[in-house]
């Protein structure tokens, strides 16, 4: 919704009816998997929204002012910020005094250091090589296609999730997050059967 959004009133991009209904479709199917208020509010949950709004803005400036740039150096100047935005964090991490309390509650990002062996150096080089082809193809598609319709597809990232959840953990889809995912792909295959958007003044001019 917010790329959808940003579009339109950033890059100049025209929004059908029929892209806003797939749009809000895929949503709705984002909020059967994920089920709000299950749980207590936590203001923790504002981060995603934040990341959310970041990740709209870098496809919008993408598919508005990148849209002659190499795909590669895209994807180089995303991972590299990830890598100072980490060092960064873990820098901060080790000099920065964390309480027990907090270290036990998060283990995964105030515990110790590991030492990492074979299987955990060959699966995080894999997931390199994943976010690698995830960022060029993220790329490629905000470059090429219109925002909307690519962020429908955007949706499948939790279809994604359910699944490799099932694989790795042994975490089952209930009925619900089947449900859900069912509403996001019909999203997106109304996406890219409706009124498309025509194309932006910068992309055009």
């Amino acid at each position: 919704l917010l790329i959808v959004l940003l579009s339109a009133r950033l890059a100049g991009d025209r929004v059908g009816p029929v892209v806003w209904a797939a749009v809000a479709l895929g949503f709705a199917g984002v909020l059967v998997m994920l089920r709000p208020g299950s749980v207590p509010f936590d203001a923790h949950v504002l981060l995603p929204l934040a990341a959310a709004l970041l990740y709209a803005l870098a496809m919008i400036v993408t598919r508005a002012r990148c849209f002659d740039e190499s795909p590669l150096v895209l994807a180089l100047a995303l991972n590299l910020a990830f890598v100072a935005v980490g060092a960064v964090a873990t820098t901060a991490g080790v000099v920065l005094a964390v309480s027990p309390a907090l270290e036990a509650a998060n283990p995964f990002l105030f515990g110790p250091w590991t030492a990492l062996g074979g299987p955990e150096a060959a699966a995080i080089a894999a997931l390199g090589a994943a976010m690698l082809i995830g960022s060029v193809g993220a790329a490629v598609a905000y470059q090429v296609g219109p925002a909307p319709v690519v962020a429908t597809f955007d949706y499948a990232y939790l279809v994604f999730a359910a699944l490799w959840g099932a694989l790795l953990f042994a975490e089952v889809p209930d009925p619900m997050t089947l449900l859900g995912m069912a509403m996001i792909a019909a999203g997106g295959m109304l996406a890219v059967r409706g009124d498309r958007p025509r194309a932006s003044p910068a992309r055009t001019g």
